[in-house]
């Protein structure tokens, strides 16, 4: 995959990837799509079709140290001890792991993994009593450290598994605009819990970004994503739907790529449906690019092109194709920036 590169000259990022999420439940067959797909920039992928554990919170809860929880109707509720669904978590983990590693043997490059950020985590996650561990600053504190010393063994793994991999770590975060605004409903639905301090969502973040040497992204398919706040907490890049943009974002965004923030666009539907042409997909980028003064000549170092979100509810053949549209979107801006 991907020419051999000297150990210190591997790229930071490809020009496109994926988000996530894929559809269906075959561990290798996907591994073997995203690889052939994104031969500049693969990720591990996540099959969430398998059912509790393969889900995106399961997924990052399955992996979390001296913290376990288990599925209850409402969703994930902290237990004493690990039982069949964190084991389940585990396992299904561990076959992706092994494919990717099976189809990237040899390769050299950026390599993006995905687990869920603490505040999305913090929403998500049912204390004993139902209620959000986010009610909690205690529970809260707890999940940060659990999530970072995790992730930190996680990362080694990947990095033993794929030696020649340069490791992206992106932590979903789709509930933190709603953090930051005190949206999250309580268990009861009646009330909503209280808004968490700026700064200590961007110190949560802070610590476990430090747990990777490499760069951190930050992924939210939702409006109004924080991009100031993410670039001053430390992400390298921020992942987004760049069809919710608003003229509001724009100043921000202009911010974020001076200071040498990666945006990795979402132009490519995450759902069946036709697909314009390469170009026509990243025209949005390019004239925000000429809105904010910016030069072309930066835009292909400055972006990557994903899809708009996962693509798990989108049928096979569709994320296949969705994923050699994004890297043609991607070539796209590269030959033609203005």
């Amino acid at each position: 995959m991907g020419e051999t590169q000297a150990e210190d000259d591997r790229p930071l990022w490809g020009p496109a990837t994926g988000v996530g999420s894929m559809p269906g439940g075959d561990a290798r067959e996907t591994a073997k799509t995203v690889t052939g797909s994104f031969e500049d920039f693969p990720f591990l992928a996540e099959l969430p079709a398998r059912g509790p554990g393969a889900d995106m919170i399961g997924r990052t809860v399955g992996m979390l140290v001296d913290l376990y929880a288990h599925v209850e109707p409402s969703g994930w509720r902290i237990s004493d001890r690990p039982g069949r669904d964190t084991r389940r978590a585990r396992s299904w983990m561990g076959e992706d792991l092994d494919a990717l590693e099976e189809f990237t043997q040899g390769y050299q490059g950026p390599l993006k993994v995905q687990a869920v950020g603490p505040w999305t985590l913090a929403a998500a996650l049912e204390l004993r009593g139902g209620e959000a561990a986010l009610g909690d600053p205690g529970a809260c504190r707890d999940l940060v450290g659990s999530l970072a010393e995790c992730l930190h063994g996680h990362l080694a793994d990947l990095r033993k598994r794929i030696p020649g991999a340069r490791v992206v770590l992106q932590l979903d975060e789709p509930s933190l605009t709603a953090v930051l605004r005190g949206q999250v409903r309580t268990a009861s639905g009646y009330r909503t819990h209280r808004a968490v301090d700026r700064q200590v969502v961007e110190s949560a973040l802070r610590e476990v970004f430090a747990v990777h040497d490499g760069p951190v992204i930050v992924h939210s398919c939702a409006p109004d994503v924080p991009f100031a706040l993410l670039r001053r907490a430390g992400a390298a890049g921020v992942s987004f739907d760049f069809s919710l943009l608003t003229e509001r974002d724009e100043e921000t965004i202009g911010e974020a790529v001076e200071a040498g923030t990666r945006l990795f666009a979402g132009v490519v539907a995450s759902t069946d449906g036709p697909l314009s042409d390469p170009g026509g997909s990243v025209m949005g980028v390019r004239t925000l690019w000429r809105r904010l003064g910016l030069n072309p000549g930066t835009l292909a170092e400055s972006v990557v092109v994903t899809p708009t979100c996962g693509l798990a509810g989108a049928s096979p053949a569709y994320a296949r194709a969705a994923l050699a549209h994004c890297v043609r979107a991607a070539r796209s801006l590269a030959d033609n920036p203005e």
